[in-house]
This record gives C-alpha cells, structure tokens and sequence, in this order.
C-alpha cells in the first residue's frame, strides 16, 4: 500500500465549510476507476487548501505519484466544484503540481509489538 500526500490550492482563500472535505472525497470517488488502485482517501479543509491523503494499492508498474497526479488531474478536470474552487493540479494545466509527496517510503507498514508498546 502506498499513502500519498496531495493538496489542492484554493483559487481565492477563504472560509472553509463543514461539508467540504467531504465533498471533496466523495469526488475522487466519483471519478476513480480501478486503474487508479484508490483503496481509501481521507481530506482536511482549510482556507487556502485542501489536503488529501490518498492510500493507493501498490502496483508493480505504476508510480504512486504519478497514480495519484493523474486522478487528481482527472477529477479537476471532470468536476465544476473542483474547477471553480481549486487551481488545477497537474503541471499539463500550465500552473505548478500540487505537491505530491509519498510519505517514507511509500510502503505502509505495521508496527512490530515492541514498537506498538507504550514506554
């Protein structure tokens, strides 16, 4: 499992509403296909951006950068909500990517029982 971290910059910063990261979640759903491998995503709104973390399946051909550049371009492109509120992603838009930034190693792992045990 790779978790990606990906934010969205807001076209005029601004009150965040409660339903917006949801909102927003439920969009990358809208327009994941099964060559995205999107297991789970999770957002946190706040006034110039909203912040994605994007858990996606590990593949053995497919950067999770790229994975996770190509359906945020994808949604952008696809939704007017996203198009209206957020600058586009992807640099093919002509303005700079989203940072896009896989956390370690890009593996999730879990923790040995030792590490999972409070001092």
């Amino acid at each position: 499992m790779h978790l990606v971290l990906a934010c969205l910059i807001r076209r005029q910063p601004g009150r965040t509403h409660p339903q917006e990261a949801a909102e927003v979640v439920d969009i990358l759903w809208a327009h994941a296909t099964a060559a995205d491998h999107l297991e789970h995503a999770r957002a946190h709104a706040h006034p110039s951006r909203v912040d994605l973390l994007l858990f996606l399946r590990e593949t053995a051909d497919q950067d999770p950068q790229h994975q996770a550049a190509t359906l945020l371009a994808r949604c952008h492109r696809a939704s007017p909500l996203l198009r209206e509120r957020y600058r586009p992603p992807a640099p093919e838009y002509g303005q700079p990517p989203a940072p896009l930034t896989p956390l370690t190693s890009g593996h999730l792992t879990s923790p040995t029982p030792e590490e999972d045990t409070p001092s």
